[in-house]
């Protein structure tokens, strides 16, 4: 990193430190990243960049994306999945697909798109609470990948004159093949794993800090999205509390051990770990229930990763309005909270007391409206927004199908009338 661009990324770690902090910066700190935006502003598609294993486009587009804006934080092409898809592809996944794939659902420009779907039966509670990983070999994982079919009948049948048994259940055609198949996905990771670290450590060498430290989700979204889908996983809270209780204890134990073990070596202190609250919103889960199945467990996360010397980086999805008040139940400058759809007066007013709040600024604006109006509302977000510090600017999602007047607008905007 030259002095230079050294000078520029102390100044923007700073800026993003004391925010957290809930101390005032120089001015309102932007917490964006280029994303697909990054992409089709240069004129690549989605599958193109997914598709470059040589990284080019997106070093191109981070790099053109940072040094045009200046947002505070760097743009990671792991953010952007950028030469991801041959390895994806590879996986044969049902339930998230990029732009590129081949005979894939989605056009060669389209967003990534995750397809929900139940994934626990109605009838395998049984086996998955007793015996989880030959539920898992047999059904759940020939139910979410190509590669995994094979393996939906596999047993293995253990006996003490030998290994025989198991060298025939391993032996069989089908399981070989799935077995090369998943030696040629390692081989795809382990080179493209090395040369996305090296590209995103470039990234950050021309001045941007990268404040990503992992990742953590909510035991209950855990259970809706991965294994019962949103519907069953709210009937289930009614027909089968004790099932989805026992689950979120089990997953939240094993999970705040990985994150009290995530930070021994100390490499990690003051980076955030990243996680988006699928299914806590005021339209999904009353305060009661969010109590019981959801704000527990992510209370416990926040004070976790607190103790390990990190920070909570919490996106709460959805209009989050009546969950403000529980959302403040934690330590000062303990989490970073981001927000989607919200008051962000009231929000100021609570949960901007207590710790460091982000985004809120509605993104259809970068869409739909002029550079004028962006300013306008803009102005008027912001004298709230940013009031004493504490706060971190960002949209309600990223910047996809944004005009490029209005994101150049909204830069402007924070750069001048966000000074403090």
């Amino acid at each position: 990193m030259t002095d230079e661009n050294k000078k520029k990324y102390d100044a923007k770690l700073k800026r993003l430190t004391d925010a957290l902090a809930m101390r005032t910066p120089d001015r309102v700190p932007i917490d964006i990243f280029g994303g697909e935006f990054m992409i089709q502003r240069l004129g690549y598609t989605l599958g193109q960049n997914n598709f470059d294993e040589t990284l080019e486009i997106g070093k191109e587009a981070a790099t053109r994306f940072m040094l045009d804006f200046e947002p505070d934080i760097c743009s990671p092409l792991t953010m952007a999945n950028s030469g991801a898809g041959r390895g994806h592809e590879m996986q044969g996944c049902k339930t998230f697909f990029l732009a590129g794939m081949k005979n894939g659902p989605i056009g060669d420009d389209s967003m990534p798109q995750f397809v929900e779907f139940p994934t626990l039966l109605d009838d395998e509670f049984d086996e998955f609470k007793n015996d989880f990983t030959q539920w898992a070999f047999n059904k759940f994982l020939p139910r979410v990948s190509t590669v995994m079919e094979p393996f939906a009948n596999f047993k293995i049948d253990p006996s003490h004159r030998g290994i025989t048994p198991i060298v025939d259940a391993f032996g069989k055609p089908e399981i070989r093949e799935a077995i090369q198949k998943l030696w040629e996905i390692d081989d795809f990771n382990k080179e493209y794993r090395p040369k996305l670290m090296k590209a995103n450590k470039e990234l950050m060498e021309l001045g941007f800090p990268n404040m990503g430290g992992g990742r953590a989700v909510v035991p209950f979204d855990k259970y809706s999205d991965t294994y019962r889908g949103m519907v069953n996983a709210f009937v289930d809270v009614f027909e089968n509390e004790e099932f989805v209780l026992d689950f979120c204890e089990k997953f939240q134990n094993g999970q705040l051990q990985n994150l009290r073990n995530i930070n021994k070596s100390g490499r990690l202190t003051g980076k955030q770990v990243v996680m988006a609250l699928h299914k806590g919103s005021d339209d999904m889960m009353g305060n009661n229930l969010y109590r019981k199945f959801y704000w527990n467990h992510l209370k416990q996360i926040i004070e976790t990763c607190a103790a390990s010397g990190m920070m909570a980086n919490v996106f709460c999805e959805g209009e989050y309005n009546n969950k403000l008040e529980i959302l403040c139940e934690v330590e000062r400058a303990s989490c970073y909270y981001t927000f989607d759809k919200v008051d962000i007066k009231k929000t100021k007013e609570t949960v901007g007391k207590v710790c460091c709040i982000g985004g809120g600024f509605p993104t259809p604006l970068l869409t739909y409206a002029t550079p004028d109006k962006v300013e306008e509302e803009l102005k008027r977000f912001l004298d709230v927004a940013m009031k004493d510090g504490g706060y971190i600017f960002r949209m309600s999602g990223g910047l996809n199908g944004a005009k490029e007047e209005n994101v150049e607008r909204m830069f402007k905007v924070v750069h001048e009338y966000g000074k403090y």
